[in-house]
């Protein structure tokens, strides 16, 4: 994880953003006649706190389909307590999680990070709220304010 993220991630004892994502989704139909947008479907976050032994992560993985295929994923998660609302605009420059075809129109995204134990202190505790932004490959996209949520513990 870069640097960046990472202030991102832990700054100001845990009040901004770090990445990660569970999400819900939007099912389209296939024969429907508007637009398709990116569905989001089977999402699931963990964290694990790090221990003596070493470093934490937070995974989040989902499926993401769309009629055009998957161009990517952008995830963000915050802390409830700080009162954020990231926009889909603001999505559009955190990091991507490795997405990976297991069709032609559906991708398995997954995005995991190592957390330092000074990271961990710093983090805000209680509900954090994910949040996600899919893209196709016609364009089209799909932005979840609050995909999933999953605890911090203090």
């Amino acid at each position: 994880m870069s640097m960046t993220k990472r202030t991102l991630l832990f700054s100001l004892a845990g009040v901004a953003a770090i990445g990660g994502v569970v999400a819900g989704g939007l099912a389209a139909s296939a024969a429907s006649a508007a637009p398709e947008k990116p569905a989001l479907e089977n999402g699931s976050a963990h964290y694990t706190a790090p221990s003596a032994s070493g470093a934490g992560s937070f995974t989040y993985t989902v499926d993401v389909s769309d009629n055009s295929g998957i161009k990517g994923l952008k995830v963000v998660a915050w802390p409830a307590s700080s009162k954020l609302k990231p926009t889909e605009a603001d999505l559009r420059f955190v990091e991507s999680a490795t997405c990976k075809s297991t069709s032609d129109d559906t991708s398995r995204c997954t995005y995991t990070f190592k957390v330092t134990k000074k990271e961990a202190a710093e983090a805000a505790k209680g509900t954090w709220y994910v949040s996600a932004l899919a893209t196709a490959k016609d364009g089209d996209t799909t932005f979840v304010s609050k995909a999933a949520t999953f605890d911090i513990a203090g």
